[in-house]
């Protein structure tokens, strides 16, 4: 445990944290053409002395906690980062955002030691979760952090949205914060490196998995549960895009199946990006019908083992019409789809949102003031589909009884985005204690138990 926490030390200490900011920063800069460089806080002497005692306390308090027990030390770490969730705040949100990633990329951030209650854990798709809280698609756009946010204690986490062909996305500042309301404005435009870059990246970890399943010893016994996917610890989804220029989004869809879907346990077909012209005409009875058979078409064909086809979900946006929901329940039940995430951002700007100047930018809207609104379509699209297919609750969640409340209404999974980005790690195990309680105190002996309880 001593061993950790100098570890800790080395990983965060101040000349490094610094170093890897401004880093960061200047990647951020470099990557737009024409955009500014974002301004970095200046450090005055004050706020060098103040970071440095932080991180020293953070330090301190590891090597105190170390010398306890392994459940104890995780529990502070998790607890040590809300330390570190203001320095993120000074930071353009991008460049808040890019840093995060990196951090997690490098393994900088706390690894869930402790085991999920057993009334969490699920299993869906034939997937064992051994928790129904996820990290939604956007944080890690091209895989290359998912070794680290699983290790978070997540249940699962979708990577993406990947286009076939790299795109920077929209110009910079592409990313607005709306602190109070604790919410965030995106108009990013599927800013991504190509399915190449993500499917070597997504290779080299399953190669490592396997060559660790090998070599490897397992202490477990064999009545144990034994969760997790083809990532891992934990169940890993790939969000498909379309690049902005194509002119045959089937054709986008059908190469990133063909070349990703090796490497998820379920795929996600995002029709519903407010920052990609045309996109959301996608959703559409017609032309959504005659994607998602191409695109099935396309899975199909492909060779699998004993765990068959990754599941094939699609994403839809919540700014939609009864008729539009109605529509893509008759679709998603006719072609038998294994499941929809609901929703993605919003266009319109929910109260208190729209009184905020930031809430004039363009873009989709993620966060608190998206949860009643993602929800009820949540609730419309679960007796549309009378609970046939599998529902992930998205948009708005910051605490345990608001995952609740998504899965009474519903989800069968629920996802994190902007929550995460504001609660930083310590948010994901208070969302699992917190909804273990919740399906505890109303007498529910599993989260499946709870799904859709409000209108069955």
């Amino acid at each position: 445990m001593f061993m950790a926490a100098r570890k800790l030390s080395r990983h965060f200490s101040y000349p490094r944290l610094i170093s890897t900011t401004l880093g960061a920063a200047r990647h951020s800069s470099s990557s737009a053409a024409a955009a500014p460089a974002p301004k970095i806080p200046h450090f005055s002497k004050k706020g060098r002395l103040l970071t440095g005692a932080t991180i020293g306390l953070v330090i301190a308090g590891g090597a105190y906690v170390s010398t306890v027990d392994e459940a104890t030390f995780c529990g502070w770490l998790f607890s040590a980062t809300k330390l570190v969730n203001p320095f993120f705040a000074l930071l353009d949100a991008e460049v808040a955002h890019r840093l995060a990633v990196s951090a997690a990329a490098r393994g900088w951030v706390p690894r869930e030691k402790r085991t999920d209650s057993s009334i969490l854990g699920l299993e869906v798709w034939g997937r064992k979760f051994s928790n129904p809280v996820g990290l939604a698609a956007g944080f890690d756009k091209n895989a290359e952090a998912v070794d680290g946010l699983l290790g978070m204690g997540f249940g699962f986490v979708e990577v993406g949205s990947v286009t076939p062909v790299p795109q920077e996305g929209n110009p910079k500042p592409r990313i607005f914060r709306l602190r109070q309301e604790g919410a965030i404005i995106n108009r990013c435009g599927f800013n991504s490196e190509g399915i190449v870059a993500v499917a070597k990246r997504l290779g080299a970890q399953h190669g490592k998995r396997k060559l660790d399943e090998t070599t490897g010893t397992s202490t477990s016994s064999n009545d144990e549960v034994k969760y997790g996917g083809k990532a891992g610890p934990g169940i890993l989804g790939v969000n498909l895009g379309k690049n902005k220029t194509s002119e045959d989004a089937a054709a986008d869809y059908v190469q990133g199946v063909h070349t990703l879907s090796q490497y998820a346990d379920y795929l996600v077909i995002n029709v519903s990006s407010p920052n990609t012209p045309g996109l959301r005409m996608l959703q559409g009875r017609k032309q959504l019908k005659d994607l998602v058979k191409k695109v099935q078409a396309a899975r199909d064909e492909m060779q699998w083992g004993e765990e068959g086809p990754p599941p094939l979900l699609v994403k839809i946006a919540p700014d939609l019409s009864k008729e539009d929901l109605e529509d893509i329940a008759a679709v998603a039940l006719a072609l038998r789809l294994d499941g929809l995430i609901i929703s993605n951002t919003t266009i319109s700007r929910p109260e208190p949102a729209s009184k905020n100047p930031v809430a004039e930018e363009s873009g989709g809207l993620s966060g608190k003031p998206l949860f009643e609104l993602s929800t009820n379509i949540l609730k419309e699209m679960y007796l549309l589909t009378r609970g046939k297919i599998p529902l992930i609750g998205c948009g708005g969640i910051t605490s345990g009884e608001d995952a609740y409340k998504k899965i009474r209404a519903g989800a069968t999974l629920v996802q994190l985005y902007t929550g995460f980005a504001y609660g930083g790690p310590a948010l994901i195990p208070q969302i699992k204690v917190e909804l273990a309680k919740c399906l505890e105190r109303d007498g529910f002996k599993s989260t499946v138990e709870a799904v859709g309880a409000d209108y069955r």
